[in-house]
This record gives structure tokens, C-alpha cells and sequence, in this order.
């Protein structure tokens, strides 16, 4: 079969090779349908981080058609359409048994410490599929992580009812939080160096496009930061109003230590957000249905599995306008 596979830093290759083994106890495989590139891929690419082993076949945002079920697999069935949870958890864990599967023990993701799927077919643990729901395209379920990951960021910011909230980040996920913040009720504030990318998130979501200066005379008291931009971090804890709150989703690095002062005597909350929870892809795939028609504007362009290496590049070289690109990975039940 058809694969994309990284071997190294910067080395990303289109290769043939075997099928993936049939499913053991509590495996399903899937003949992949659709794939979303992350940025998360290609920090992994051009930085080398996260590589535990290789050559891997990437790729954590996908859905597919189930070909094959193990023993003791009953949630899904053979033919049926499937979302797949990226978190390659122990499930044993205090932390998973509290259904705190982004902060497990041993957290990994599938596309780095098992194949993920950007390829036409792939083996993986049963608990990390859920079913489908009926009406929605591929283009679109592939897309049902990263929304998970915006949905989880939200419900850690726990912004106040009516309240503005603030992006700092235009794209793919910044994109969704601003989507899913505008239809939850709140009047959204995005920040964003690109104009070009700023202006196609707005015309989406219905949000406005502001400078990071003058923040404070606004009283922006929430805001989502995606960026992973320590200047951009800088300005929104500097500007935010006192007793507000950060939802940390971009960092990527480690950055110098924040002043606790600043944090106490201004109240500041800044919130980590790792991934999602079950709970939050379940309901991600529960809402997929009322979200897909407003999915589209976010999708930059599709490609086939032999595009994705100067895709890649081309993300990296800033040349894709848009938030999301979707591999057609071929895969047929």
C-alpha cells in the first residue's frame, strides 16, 4: 500500500509498503479515507521533536472505513465509518481511569509512537476509534481532532456567558476555537499577523480583527492563545484585564519563567490545554452534523498521499492561505 512515512528530521518520504497486520484482541483496521496535516506535523518534521521511533507513518488527524475487527471489539463493526481519538493512551493510569487520558502517564500519539494514517490502510487500538455519525464527509470527520482540540481549550477557559473572547492565532486551530466560540455565543476577537488569513477567519466566524495594542482599554478579559509566540504571550498578559484568563494552546517551547508577581496582583490565570478528553471528541462527533456546512472555508486545498512531502514545504514556506489541508488517502472498505 501507499504510505508517507518520516524517517528522520526533514525527511519525509512517499514509499510502498505492506499492509498492516490484521487486527489482534482489541485492534480495528481501517481503510483510511481522509487525513488532515497538523501543525503539530510539521513541527515534527522541520524540528525532529517527538521522533521515538522511526521510519513511522504520520499522521493523527483521520477517519476511515472499518475492514476488520479483533476479538472483543463490539463499539464498531465492519463497513461502519469512524472518528479516531490521536492520544495513544495506557488506559491503566490514575490519570486515565479518571478519563484524563491527555494527561496520561505514558501519552503518546498515534503517528509517532504507533503508525498513524497517512496511508491507505492502518492497524490501530480499538479504544482509539468511536463511530462516525451519519452525513457527514470524510473531509470534514477528518477534521473532528483538531476540533476536539479547540472544544477542549474553550472548556478550560471557561469564559463567562456573553463574554468576548479572544484568539491570538489564525491558524487551524485558532481558526476552530474562533468558530466554535462565535457559535457558542461569544463575540470573538482575533489576533493575527497575516491580514489575508485574519480577514478569511473573520468573514467565517463572524469575529473582528484587532491589534494586540490597546488591549487593556478594551477589557478583554478571556483569550485562547495559539501562537506559541512569547512576544504575542507577552502582550496578552501585559494587556489582559486584571482577573483574567489565558488558555494556552500554541506552545510548542519552552519559554523564560513569568513573573508570579504580575500573576498575583493582577490575578492572572494562565491554563494549560493538552489535547482533549474522550468526553470532548464524543461531543465533537455528536455536533459534527449541525458544524459541517461551516467547515469548508477552513479547508486551504485536498491533495493525494504523493502531494503530501511538498505540501509539507509548502506550509512551512507560508504559501498555503488556509488553515487546512486534507489528504484524499484512497483507502475503500
Amino acid at each position: 500500500m501507499q504510505a508517507v512515512r518520516l524517517h528522520a528530521t526533514q525527511d519525509l518520504r512517499v514509499e510502498t509498503i505492506p499492509a498492516p497486520p490484521p487486527p489482534e484482541a482489541n485492534e480495528v483496521t481501517l481503510a483510511v479515507t481522509a487525513a488532515g496535516i497538523c501543525g503539530s506535523d510539521l513541527h515534527n518534521y522541520r524540528t525532529g521533536a517527538w521522533i521515538t521511533r522511526a521510519p513511522s507513518v504520520a499522521g493523527h488527524e483521520f477517519t476511515g472505513i472499518v475492514t476488520a475487527v479483533g476479538e472483543g471489539v463490539s463499539h464498531v463493526a465492519t463497513g461502519q465509518r469512524v472518528i479516531v481519538d490521536s492520544r495513544h493512551t495506557c488506559g491503566i493510569c490514575p490519570a486515565c481511569r479518571e478519563g484524563l487520558g491527555q494527561v496520561c502517564e505514558s501519552l503518546g500519539f498515534i503517528g509517532e509512537v504507533i503508525d498513524g494514517g497517512f496511508a491507505e490502510a492502518v492497524t490501530l487500538p480499538a479504544r482509539n476509534v468511536i463511530p462516525a455519525p451519519d452525513g457527514v464527509p470524510d473531509r470534514h470527520l477528518a477534521m473532528a481532532e483538531p476540533l476536539a482540540v479547540a472544544l477542549h481549550a474553550l472548556r478550560r477557559l471557561s469564559a463567562h456567558e456573553g463574554k468576548d473572547v479572544l484568539v491570538s492565532g489564525c491558524g487551524p486551530i485558532g481558526a476552530l476555537v474562533a468558530l466554535l466560540a462565535s457559535r457558542g455565543g461569544h463575540p470573538v476577537l482575533l489576533v493575527e499577523q497575516n491580514a489575508a488569513r485574519a480577514e478569511q477567519v473573520a468573514a467565517a466566524t463572524g469575529a473582528q480583527v484587532i491589534g494586540l495594542d490597546g488591549l487593556s482599554e478594551r477589557r478583554v478579559r478571556f483569550a485562547v492563545e495559539t501562537t506559541g509566540s512569547e512576544a504575542v504571550l507577552s502582550a496578552l498578559i501585559g494587556g489582559i484585564t486584571g482577573s483574567g484568563s489565558i488558555a494556552l494552546v500554541g506552545i510548542g517551547r519552552s519559554m523564560p519563567a513569568i513573573d508570579p508577581l504580575m500573576l498575583v496582583e493582577r490575578e492572572l490565570s494562565l491554563i494549560g490545554c493538552h489535547a482533549f478528553t474522550e468526553a470532548d471528541l464524543h461531543d465533537v462527533a455528536d455536533g459534527l452534523p449541525g458544524l459541517s456546512g461551516l467547515l469548508d472555508p477552513f479547508i486551504a486545498q485536498q491533495i493525494t498521499l504523493a502531494d503530501v512531502p511538498d505540501a509539507y514545504e509548502r506550509h512551512l514556506a507560508g504559501e498555503v492561505a488556509g488553515q487546512k489541508t486534507i489528504i484524499r488517502c484512497g483507502g475503500t472498505a
